[in-house]
């Protein structure tokens, strides 16, 4: 058994505690551990530090605090997505807003067409066109609000014809007063000056009863006799606009012919009438273009002959002179049948 098991001689004394495997985890007098510090020592020098150095570990960068923003500086809590995203948000909540105070509008121009409507028959609005003054002794013939009695889908299309209406009185105007200087310097034009100033008391008044009217309260009850009533009217305007163009020498119009003639006798009556001339082919070329323009929203609204006739026939059977003329016809024609001697 000796052969394969050695033991130590007894005189060997060997000492745990120098073995390498312990020595090498006993304290170092580098470290301030708490065998080697003694608090109640008396020595001025003060305890050593307590480092523990690691060969993996690495400085960590320092950070640079976030810098106080001031009480008006806006402050950026979220990444640049997120500011697109609450921009986007903004914006479509002004959007909605907008439409809410567009709506607002709408309604309120409703309540005040309701209210309208409510006077009935028996209380009639205040007339207040045309707007004269009150010394005046002939009143407003007409009640127009284009904002309260027409829908704002065509509230653009009959203010623009107001003001082609206007146009047109103005071309009127103006044409006599270029007949009234071609006058003074060709006295053979006296028929000219005469029907310029027919022309002008006669169109006036009845293009805006005929065909402005008829328009306006088409668009403003979707009637379909009073919309047939403006093609027929004003198809005839813009006929006669077409002829104030050519200017026929002896019809009162200035138009081209007769302004290019004036130009003999002198430059400066002849360019007055040539900004006639210009001003009827305007009103000629605008004429057109509004007649096609109506009649685009003539079809998308419900209007048609068949209603228009109806309409027409209504109108007609409620009228109380044509009651009144019906009625007495009717009794003569009965009375006449019972005293025709047999």
């Amino acid at each position: 058994m000796s052969k394969y098991t050695s033991f130590p001689e007894p005189t060997e004394d060997p000492n745990p505690f120098q073995d390498p495997a312990v020595t090498q985890h006993s304290s170092n007098t580098g470290y301030a551990t708490l065998d080697l510090y003694n608090p109640f020592d008396n020595t001025t020098a003060p305890p050593p530090p307590y480092e523990a150095t690691s060969p993996s570990a690495q400085s960590a960068p320092a950070q640079t605090p976030p810098s106080r923003t001031t009480p008006t500086e806006p402050r950026n809590y979220g990444s640049y997505t997120s500011q697109t995203a609450v921009n986007a948000t903004t914006a479509e909540l002004l959007r909605k807003q907008e439409e809410l105070e567009k709506k607002a509008r709408e309604l309120e121009r409703r309540e005040r067409e309701l209210e309208s409507h409510t006077l009935g028959t028996g209380a009639s609005r205040q007339n207040n066109w045309p707007p004269l003054p009150s010394f005046c002794p002939v009143g407003p013939c007409f009640y127009q609000d284009i904002n309260v009695e027409i829908t704002q889908h065509f509230q653009r299309t009959v203010t623009i014809m107001y003001y082609f209406w206007m146009f047109c009185t103005c071309g009127l105007l103006f044409n006599l007063i270029s007949s009234l200087a071609n006058f003074c310097v060709n006295t053979s034009g006296g028929v000219g000056l005469g029907l310029a100033i027919l022309w002008a008391l006669l169109f006036t008044p009845c293009s805006f009863v005929c065909w402005y009217r008829p328009m306006y309260k088409a668009f403003r009850s979707d009637s379909s006799f009073n919309f047939f009533v403006f093609f027929f009217v004003f198809f005839a305007q813009v006929v006669v606009s077409v002829i104030m163009t050519i200017g026929i020498p002896g019809w009162g119009f200035s138009g081209w012919i007769v302004s290019l003639a004036a130009l003999n006798d002198s430059v400066a009556v002849g360019a007055i009438m040539m900004m006639n001339a210009l001003l009827f082919t305007a009103q000629a070329a605008i004429g057109v273009f509004m007649l096609k323009k109506v009649h685009s929203m003539y079809r998308q609204t419900d209007a048609s002959f068949q209603k228009a006739q109806a309409e027409f026939a209504t109108g007609v059977m409620s009228n109380q002179v044509v009651r009144q003329a019906a009625t007495s016809a009717a009794t003569s024609a009965a009375q006449g049948a019972f005293t025709t001697p047999r």
